[in-house]
């Protein structure tokens, strides 16, 4: 195991051990967990809908709901990527009912441990500009849909799903190296797709 690995599998357990105190009653191992995952989810979040203080309310709420929802977590997994996930969702439910339009794709393509994004946002509720966001995002959607099979897991799990390259490969009993060659194939794929369509709209 490596040091990095090692790190990381370490973070692990001492989340589950903070969880199950959680989970008991533990005020302190609430507070430890806020703490530890607050700015990395408050980040994640500001980069859906760039409003620092819906980021915060948004963080607050995705929090309560991870909070409320701990007895149900799968402790099989990892606690951050849980978390993360109830967090994307709850934004996403904001977003929606907002009619906040995004879309997110990774470039990464220089480095595939860089990651990336670039948003495009729309707050202006106008009506055209909401069209050729939809249209965007459709796009988006439809070239990760075209992509081969075991390309269009990795990208969801990383980018849908904000899944570690660890956790990547441990679900779908892939080498790590394989797991990184197969997302950076799937940008260099869907880069291709997309530069001149997006760029017709």
């Amino acid at each position: 195991m490596t040091p990095a690995e090692k790190k990381t599998e370490n973070s692990k357990q001492d989340d589950l051990i903070h969880v199950r105190a959680a989970i008991s009653g533990d005020q302190d191992a609430y507070s430890w967990l806020l703490k530890k995952y607050k700015p990395s989810l408050q980040s994640l979040i500001y980069k859906m809908v760039f409003d620092k203080k819906e980021v915060e309310d948004l963080t607050q709420e995705a929090f309560i709901k991870a909070f409320a929802s701990l007895p149900s977590y799968n402790q099989e997994f990892a606690f951050s990527t849980w978390l993360f996930r109830i967090g994307i969702n709850n934004t996403i439910d904001y977003i929606r009912k907002k009619k906040l339009t995004t879309f997110s794709i990774e470039s990464g393509m220089e480095d595939v441990e860089n990651d990336g994004p670039f948003e495009i946002p729309d707050t202006s509720f106008l009506a055209d500009k909401e069209i050729i966001l939809e249209q965007r995002q459709q796009i988006i959607n439809n070239a990760i849909d075209s992509l081969p099979e075991r390309y269009k897991k990795v990208i969801e799990l990383r980018h849908q799903e904000d899944m570690s390259y660890e956790e990547i490969a441990e679900l779908m009993d892939l080498p790590l190296g394989t797991v990184k060659a197969h997302l950076f194939r799937a940008r260099e794929l869907l880069n291709k797709q997309l530069k001149d369509k997006i760029r017709m709209i």
